[in-house]
């Protein structure tokens, strides 16, 4: 707030220098002609400044009432903004009030009238009823008059007969009538099991009917498996002793094989004037150092070759060369 007021007055002062004081300035002009000397201006000018001094002062002094009061207007209008703030909420309460009591008042006589509409229907529905109850009675009182031979009727047989009271006819009667229906429906459950029977005596056979087809068949299969089966057999029969045949030659072959590789072997050691320790079982082995004896042989005679060959080259060329 103090400094919206700061910048009110300094706004204030510069609108009022702008107007006033350079006016006041403009009273004194000074030309070239009449030039007062240097101390006549200044004493001029410390005049003027006390002037603008005062009148500074006074219109700042001016401002300063009138900010006061516009201050002290703000405070009465703030306090009067106050209590018409709580004004309007008490008054806004009571509106709330009345409205929820009108609106209890309507929700009483709303249930009040729906309870009497529904009393003046259930008065209505209880003389309806009291209509049909008397209606009822008139009917079941025709209806005794009407059956009132029955009775008649039944009083001559009880005394016609070993019953002593007209219940025990009825009675007996609704006795045997029980019975006659258990044996109805007890018929009629023998039927219904008889004919469910019958379906499943008709499903039973039809599946073993299917099923002594479908053994022929599988028998069928078998017969023809046990027929492809044995002629297999007699094959692979002759084949296994073609394959015995064919072995024992092979076996013959590999024997004559290793003697003959165990005699090569014995030959390179005698060459080598030495003796290897190698089993007489184990012909890879000898294989390889056969293998290995014909290398060193391959080996020497290329050397030997070369050799030669170098001694006539030199045999050939001139003695001068």
């Amino acid at each position: 707030m103090a400094t919206m007021e700061e910048e009110d007055l300094l706004e204030y002062f510069c609108v009022q220098y702008e107007q006033r004081l350079l006016k006041l300035l403009m009273k004194f002009p000074v030309t070239e002609e009449q030039s007062p000397s240097p101390s006549v201006r200044l004493l001029e000018k410390k005049k003027e400044s006390k002037l603008v001094h005062r009148t500074l002062e006074a219109q700042k002094e001016a401002f300063r009432t009138r900010m006061e009061a516009l201050n002290s207007r703000w405070e009465e209008l703030k306090a009067k903004e106050v209590q018409l703030k709580a004004y309007i909420q008490k008054f806004e309460q009571f509106i709330q009030e009345n409205d929820q009591k009108r609106i209890r008042a309507l929700k009483k006589a709303s249930r009040e009238r729906d309870l009497k509409n529904q009393r003046i229907k259930e008065l209505a529905k209880t003389k309806q009823g009291m209509v049909v109850l008397k209606k009822g009675h008139q009917s079941l009182y025709n209806k005794v008059q009407q059956y009132s031979i029955f009775n008649n009727y039944l009083e001559k047989v009880v005394e016609v007969s070993e019953f002593e009271e007209i219940r025990e006819v009825i009675g007996r009667y609704k006795t045997l009538v029980g019975m006659q229906q258990d044996l109805m429906v007890s018929a009629l459950e023998d039927q219904e099991q008889i004919e469910l029977a019958k379906t499943h005596l008709a499903e039973y056979t039809e599946k073993k009917d299917d099923e002594i087809l479908k053994h022929n068949n599988e028998l069928a299969n078998l017969q023809m498996r046990f027929d492809r089966a044995r002629s297999d057999v007699i094959r692979r029969e002759s084949r296994w002793a073609h394959i015995q045949n064919t072995a024992a030659k092979k076996t013959l072959k590999l024997g004559t094989i290793k003697m003959a590789t165990l005699n090569l072997f014995q030959s390179v050691s005698k060459q080598l004037k030495e003796t290897l320790s190698v089993p007489v079982e184990d012909t890879h082995k000898q294989l390889d150092m056969i293998q290995q004896f014909i290398q060193d042989l391959s080996d020497i005679w290329a050397e030997v070759k070369k050799k030669d060959m170098q001694n006539r080259v030199q045999a050939v060329m001139p003695k001068d060369v």
